[in-house]
Parts: structure tokens; C-alpha cells; sequence
């Protein structure tokens, strides 16, 4: 008699292994997310209706997040922005123009996004579609410059302009809320590996995402748990939380299923480092180390009511993705940071 074990790979299956090629541009544009709702808790881990409001402070920087009689948007209502901002970033590197208000095939995003394109995909994208339309969020934080005081949904309305007799999407149309847009107008994103959408685990993409904000291509971001957890939007206590990750680092260990990053727990923080560091941190992004001993005041002057080490984090992400050659660190980062203080006045 065979003895049982549980084998389950902590991946997604990959559910489209053999890409249609007429839409394998649009499916491979590159993975993008905004930064600040990869900063922030705006979506819920939970895999079941989650009707608990959350306020979320850092600083000076808040977020309420309510839900609608759906519940919040989920981690994996994330998919559905993530798809929508990554075609107007490729839009934009090719010199087209793009709206708020965007057309295209729900095929298509199931496909890019790893989802199932059966009926019950489909189903599951209108349903994704209620949540992110009626999540509520109100917050001060800056998105693309400029900052916030009002109420307003993660899209502003989502139409089917075509369905098929049984049932299924073919046309559908989405408007981005202004937040959103703003981030994809002022270039205000990170690329995303094309591994977060087998991640199994709501909790394993949210640390990938807060991972790909914080750490970048720097050797190592620390976190306590505590922190870490909140960042997450976790409900679970701080013991709960570190059996948690724990678990995802021995699964990771295993399996070697997490992109980008590694983790560890060190006394009450979790480190994490890029994988493979030494091909993924050039010797350009290591060479932007600051000279100047009132870098960060300067900074602090010229971008007044920004995180300035945010910023930072911002700033070096921004240089390894676009592989710009600085010369001159301290230089380089005040006159981003002034560019981040002229969008607020």
C-alpha cells in the first residue's frame, strides 16, 4: 500500500502553455504594477468574501479601504489592473496615446494573467470586476505627484460590450479610477515577473510585490514582522504571521518557486535578497552610493512631505529598470526628487 503525501506545487499549473499567436504580443506585454498600491494593503488576502473595512497609517500616509456588498478587491483582482496598466505602459513605449478608458478581449487577460478560460474564468473576472469597481478607498498618498483626499474606486466602471450566448465575455471595457492613471501618466510603475501570476498563495504575491518595491536590486531589504505583516493587510497575529512565512521559505527552499527573491527570518525581521545577486545587481546599480553627507536633506527639502528613503527605494528600482548609466548619484537622485516635489506644488 502506497503511503500518502501531499505533493502539491505551491505554482499554479501553467494553463496556457501554447499561446495563440495572434494575440501573443498583446500577452506578453511585460507585467507592470503601480507603486503605491504595491506599497500599501489596498487588496485583501483573503480568498473568501472579506466584508471588514481596514485603515492602514504609515507616517503621515493613510488608507481606508471599505468594501462594497461583494466584499474588497482580492490580491487576485489585482490581475485585471496589472493587465490593463502593462497595455498602456507598451502603448506609451511605442508613442501611442492611451485614455482612462480602455477596450480589449477578456480572453486575452485571462491568458496573459494565467486564468482559467473556461466559464467559470469568466464568471470569476465579473466578479473580480464588482470588487474593483466597489472597493472604496480613501488616502492621502501621493500617486504620480499628487495627493489625495477623496473617495474613489479601483476602476471607475467596467462594461461588457459583447458576451457570447453562454454566457462569456468577449468585448469588455474598463475605466481606470484617476488614481490608477496618474501612476501609468507619470511612468509611476515597476516590471513584474511573469512567475506572480502562478504564485499560488495570496500572501507569496503580496511579498513578492513589496519585495519588488523595497528591495529592487539592492543586496538585501530588511522588515520586522510586525511591520511586514501590516504591509501585507494580514489579520493574523505575529506568531500566526512568522509560522507563515516560514512555511512560504521552506516551500521556497524545496521548490525554488518564488521569483526574484529570497527570505529569511533574522531575529523578529524578515530579509529578503534578490536571487542570483550577483546577475541581477549590475555593477552601475552598485555604484550609486552618495557622496554627500546632506544628500537626504537636501531631499528632504526639495520633495517636502515625502518619505525621502521611499523616494530613494523609488529612485534606485527606476534606475535599474530603465538601466540608466548615473555618473553621479547624489545629483541624479535630488533632481528626481525635485522632479517628485514640483509635481506637488
Amino acid at each position: 500500500m502506497c503511503e500518502m503525501t501531499n505533493a502539491r506545487s505551491p505554482l499554479l499549473p501553467d494553463r496556457h502553455p501554447q499561446k495563440d499567436l495572434f494575440v501573443c504580443d498583446i500577452v506578453d506585454a511585460v507585467p507592470k504594477g503601480d507603486m503605491a498600491s504595491m506599497e500599501h494593503p489596498v487588496f485583501t488576502l483573503s480568498t473568501k468574501p472579506d466584508m471588514k473595512p481596514r485603515r492602514y497609517q504609515n507616517g503621515d500616509n493613510s488608507i481606508e479601504v471599505s468594501p462594497s456588498r461583494y466584499g474588497l478587491a482580492t490580491v487576485h483582482d489585482r490581475d485585471v489592473l496589472i493587465y490593463c496598466i502593462s497595455q498602456c505602459m507598451a502603448a506609451l513605449n511605442e508613442g501611442r496615446k492611451v485614455n482612462r478608458s480602455m477596450r480589449f478581449k477578456a480572453h486575452d487577460l485571462l491568458v496573459a494573467t494565467n486564468r482559467q478560460t473556461s466559464g467559470q474564468g469568466y464568471q470569476l473576472l465579473k466578479d473580480a470586476l464588482r470588487r474593483l469597481q466597489g472597493t472604496q478607498i480613501e488616502t492621502n498618498i501621493r500617486q504620480g505627484g499628487k495627493e489625495y483626499f477623496k473617495v474613489f474606486g479601483l476602476i471607475e466602471s467596467a462594461e461588457i460590450v459583447r458576451e457570447t450566448r453562454d454566457g462569456r465575455m468577449q468585448d469588455v471595457e474598463i475605466t481606470l479610477s484617476d488614481w490608477v492613471f496618474d501612476a501609468i501618466e507619470n511612468n509611476h510603475v515597476l516590471t513584474l515577473n511573469k512567475q506572480y501570476f502562478f504564485l499560488r498563495k495570496p500572501l507569496e504575491r503580496r511579498l513578492y510585490e513589496l519585495a519588488r518595491k523595497h528591495c529592487g536590486a539592492q543586496p538585501k531589504w530588511k522588515c520586522g514582522l510586525e511591520l511586514l505583516r501590516d504591509k501585507c493587510g494580514s489579520g493574523s497575529t505575529t506568531k500566526e504571521f512568522r509560522r507563515l512565512i516560514s512555511k512560504i521559505i521552506e516551500d521556497d527552499a524545496v521548490h525554488d518557486h518564488l521569483p526574484d527573491y529570497t527570505m529569511s527570518i533574522e531575529s523578529d525581521n524578515v530579509v529578503f535578497r534578490p536571487k542570483g545577486a550577483e546577475a541581477v545587481i549590475a555593477p552601475s546599480f552598485l555604484a550609486l552610493r552618495f557622496r554627500k553627507p546632506d544628500t537626504h536633506d537636501e531631499a528632504r527639502r526639495l520633495a517636502p512631505g515625502w518619505d525621502v528613503y521611499v523616494l530613494e527605494n523609488e529612485w534606485r528600482s527606476w534606475v535599474h529598470d530603465k538601466a540608466i548609466d548615473v555618473k553621479d548619484a547624489d545629483k541624479h537622485f535630488l533632481a528626481f526628487c525635485n522632479k517628485r516635489g514640483a509635481y506637488q506644488n
